[in-house]
């Protein structure tokens, strides 16, 4: 069945499928997942609030892009970013924003609505009664979130938001359709180039799933330590 493999072209270029392809995958899962936390956590608040105003807006937002399949909201983003930045500066001419930073907005954008879940869950496992307490000793609602609701929050979603940090890490795969160069589209090219694409493809299937796989073990044991803790 393996007689007709040609190893060795794995052997001859995994130099550059992980200085290049691997190393721009997990750049841009690092950024998102940092982007997509914080901008997560500020939706949470919002759907938090007392204000429905406030409340309305986060919840359309996390509803519209859980609603929509990534790779079109890709699309989306890689289209419209160029003529969103030139309307916003005034130019007659699309902004040139480039593929790495069109990508980065969008998986900030859409990951934000999946962390923004997981931080609401957090928030609301939080005993009611110590925000009661921070409000008694003179703190607002974002002191209170800030110094005693979020600190535990974030310890207790730990499991959860690198859960989903895998999830990112693996979807970051399907930039492959803008043509960027991630772990998926270098070893698109090498495939193409030799005409391998079924031992290109087999060594990514298999580098994602010992990755994959390592870092979800890792995390299930970080969650017995939380849970132990708790």
């Amino acid at each position: 069945m393996f007689s007709n493999f040609d190893f060795d072209v794995i052997q001859r270029s995994w130099v550059y499928l992980f200085t290049t392809g691997m190393t721009f995958t997990l750049k841009l899962t690092l950024l998102a997942m940092v982007g997509g936390t914080i901008l997560g956590t500020l939706l949470a608040m919002m759907r938090l609030s007392s204000n429905k105003l406030i409340s309305g807006i986060a919840t359309t937002y996390v509803n519209i892009m859980r609603s929509i399949p990534l790779v079109l909201v890709i699309f989306w983003f890689y289209f419209l970013v160029p003529y969103l930045g030139a309307w916003i500066i005034g130019s007659n001419e699309p902004v040139q924003v480039g593929a790495f930073s069109s990508s980065l907005i969008t998986f900030v954008m859409f990951e934000a609505a999946y962390y923004c879940e997981i931080m609401r869950s957090g928030i609301q496992s939080i005993p009611r009664g110590q925000i009661w307490a921070g409000y008694a000793i003179g703190m607002n609602y974002w002191q209170t979130m800030g110094n005693i609701v979020l600190p535990q929050a974030f310890r207790n979603m730990i499991p959860v938001l690198l859960t989903q940090t895998i999830v990112l890490f693996q979807d970051v795969s399907l930039v492959y359709v803008l043509s960027i160069t991630d772990f998926v589209g270098a070893a698109s090219k090498v495939a193409q180039r030799d005409g391998r694409l079924v031992e290109m493809y087999s060594f990514v299937a298999v580098v994602y799933f010992f990755m994959c796989f390592g870092l979800s073990s890792l995390v299930k044991k970080l969650q017995q330590k939380v849970a132990i803790i708790r």
